[in-house]
């Protein structure tokens, strides 16, 4: 069973959406028991950084988050705030990976939104995902590179696309949105 996290953020409908496409059955929640007995958790997210730490504070979900031991993949607004610190809203996150999540410098069109590559792909998430594939982005905040990236994406600047620390995934990018490679990365999730 598969556990998406209710917390006040869009997009989790899509998410159990992709999932149910693919024949597993998951389950929108932010009960503690149900997200600890999940067999995997996915932690999505569209919104803004500081209201949802404050939710997530409010409902004990920061604790719980950051004690899951089955596979756990945030995505976008949920990658950031695996990360230690949110420059929007000037908010501290869960800290699981500790990397800085800063605002695009405005040299370019921001928010990044629309189709671009991902690249430099490690760990089991990438299978049969080839080098230079199109996914799909909407932000305006990334995460810095740093040892736990397994995968890069270049608009401005190259940043983490994706990142992994022991249990926890996390994609900036949308792998529900992202046509068939992000289909094929939500079921190398689902695989692990």
């Amino acid at each position: 069973m598969i556990a998406i996290i209710k917390y006040n953020a869009g997009n989790v409908k899509s998410v159990y959406n992709a999932v149910t496409r693919l024949g597993f059955e998951a389950v929108i929640t932010d009960d503690f028991e149900t997200l600890q007995n999940a067999d995997k958790v996915i932690f999505p997210g569209v919104g803004e950084a500081s209201s949802a730490m404050a939710y997530l504070k409010e409902k004990g979900l920061d604790k719980i988050i950051k004690n899951l031991k089955q596979p756990t993949l945030g995505i976008c607004l949920g990658q950031q705030l695996m990360c230690a610190h949110s420059e929007e809203g000037n908010v501290d996150c869960l800290d699981i990976f500790p990397i800085q999540v800063k605002l695009f410098p405005s040299t370019e069109i921001v928010p990044h939104m629309g189709w671009n590559t991902i690249f430099d792909l490690k760990t089991d998430l990438f299978n049969d995902v080839k080098e230079n594939s199109d996914i799909y982005y909407v932000h305006s905040f990334y995460c810095e590179l740093s040892e736990y990236t397994i995968a890069k994406t270049d608009y401005i600047l190259e940043y983490s696309a994706a990142l992994n620390k022991n249990n926890f995934y996390a994609t900036q990018f949308h792998p529900e949105k992202s046509a068939g490679i992000g289909e094929q990365i939500l079921k190398n999730f689902l695989s692990l």
